[in-house]
């Protein structure tokens, strides 16, 4: 993970609430999977999304520009970092995090191991299978590069079961094309979100790229869209109400 002064997202969150509201569908999945916990840590809280209400929770949070965008009613992010959380051992019911676990880098598995330090219960965490995701239209036949950075970032959901131990169940989440979470992932449904500035920073995935790959991704995709390529390829996909894109829930449960 960067250094606690310069959190990554402190560079690429600005804006990011506007267009990564949470979905319900996918946060009755994840309150589900917490279950009777009445106490929560959520590591890389962000902006709030997926925090439970009516529970306490523990946010924990590297990025001023991601806390900062947290709504007043919900507590102040700790500035912490997920290799090392400020918890003592069992100090929380159960331990979540959603989609934040591909920017702790080189503290990856310390994080994952910290999780279920910290929880005497579920350990819940939504992220990818970059084998499934690299597949999607987007990386498949424009952004090879996010594939590449994916299949660096994002750990196997059975390595996550090796680094949790006890038992594990790796559920796929299936992504609605009305969801209100524009995840990179949400793009398969919604190619013309490609051309769109503000949709395209706050993923992690068009924000990480270099300025040139946007362009060129940019300038494919309009065109493509313009003299029915990317229908005569792809055009299925808007008949689907949701889609496999990778989106992946790990639940894990002490032995």
């Amino acid at each position: 993970m960067p250094p606690l002064s310069t959190p990554r997202y402190d560079h690429i969150g600005q804006g990011y609430a506007h267009t990564r509201k949470e979905d319900p569908r996918l946060r009755d999945r994840i309150l589900a999977a917490l279950g009777p916990a009445r106490t929560v840590v959520n590591v890389g809280a962000g902006a709030g999304s997926y925090e439970p209400r009516d529970r306490h929770v523990v946010a924990i949070e590297p990025s001023d520009v991601m806390a900062g965008q947290r709504p007043r009613e919900l507590a102040p992010a700790i500035r912490a970092t997920a290799d090392s959380l400020p918890l003592r051992d069992g100090s929380v019911d159960a331990a979540m995090t959603v989609l934040s676990l591909h920017h702790w880098d080189e503290g990856q598995e310390r994080g994952v191991r910290e999780l279920r330090r910290v929880a005497t219960g579920p350990v819940v965490i939504v992220t990818c299978d970059p084998e499934v995701s690299g597949a999607m239209w987007l990386m498949a036949d424009y952004l090879p590069e996010v594939a590449a950075l994916d299949h660096r970032t994002f750990p196997r959901p059975a390595q996550l079961a090796a680094w949790l131990g006890g038992r594990t169940e790796i559920v796929v989440v299936p992504i609605p094309r009305d969801t209100s979470d524009w995840t990179l992932m949400s793009f398969w449904a919604h190619p013309e979100r490609v051309l769109e500035e503000d949709a395209r920073n706050a993923t992690s995935g068009f924000a990480r790229m270099e300025p040139a790959v946007v362009h060129r991704v940019v300038t494919a995709v309009r065109r493509d869209l313009a003299d029915g390529t990317w229908d005569a390829r792809h055009g299925h996909l808007r008949r689907l109400d949701e889609y496999d894109a990778g989106l992946r829930l790990v639940l894990n449960l002490p032995s």
